[in-house]
């Protein structure tokens, strides 16, 4: 059972999503919030596997949320939901830590399928936010290509293989089964290398991944 906190400051937003959600019998919404301060003491205190944040909310908003329950409650992954798809707003929650990135306009099979990627270790984008992140991502190789790969040199031959099959987007149990070794190990070598390149989370690493060449 993955058990999730879901808070939008619209109650209606929140039953919408709540019964997408229960839809899958493997989900289940273990806490709401009204706002990002609420969302950030309830996970705290529940400690759910994924945070799903409203962009926009009363007191604190959903990216302040993002990071203060990154540092709190770091075993729970953050997908931020909000109906907003500027580009700001996407490097913005990659920065605080967020692992998703789903447009409420989007369909309802991307929801279930980003909280189950992120639950799984994986990072998510819906369509439309990832080809704004592969559009900046072409934009800008030429200029940050280099740099992204002396960070790369850092790591040894086999954190390379992981941060590659990481940046295509696998999680850890989809890279434990491609390099024939136990998820556990998996989880360590993610460890090291966000470690070793000073990032924040898997989304992060993923970028430096494909400004370095090692995604084609």
């Amino acid at each position: 059972m993955i058990r999730l906190l879901l808070a939008d400051d619209e109650a209606m937003i929140r039953a919408g999503v709540r019964a997408i959600l229960a839809t899958d019998p493997t989900l289940a919404v273990v806490a709401e919030a009204g706002d990002g301060r609420e969302a950030v003491d309830l996970a705290i205190s529940h400690h759910p596997d994924v945070a799903l944040l409203d962009i926009r909310m009363p007191r604190l908003d959903g990216l302040g949320a993002a990071a203060e329950i990154r540092r709190a409650a770091p075993g729970t992954a953050v997908v931020m939901l909000t109906t907003f798809g500027e580009d700001d707003y996407i490097a913005k929650a990659i920065d605080v830590g967020a692992s998703g990135f789903l447009l409420k306009s989007g369909d309802p099979r991307e929801l279930i399928a980003g909280v189950h990627a992120v639950a799984g270790g994986a990072a998510y984008l819906s369509p439309k936010v990832a080809q704004r992140v592969i559009t900046q991502l072409a934009a800008g190789r030429v200029s940050r290509g280099a740099a992204a790969r002396d960070r790369v040199e850092a790591l040894t031959e086999r954190e390379r293989e992981v941060l590659a099959l990481l940046g295509a987007g696998l999680s850890n149990a989809e890279i434990a089964r491609r390099l024939h070794i136990v998820e556990g190990t998996v989880k360590a070598y993610v460890s090291a290398i966000l470690a070793r390149l000073d990032v924040r989370n898997r989304v992060q690493a993923a970028i430096i991944a494909h400004e370095a060449g090692l995604v084609a």
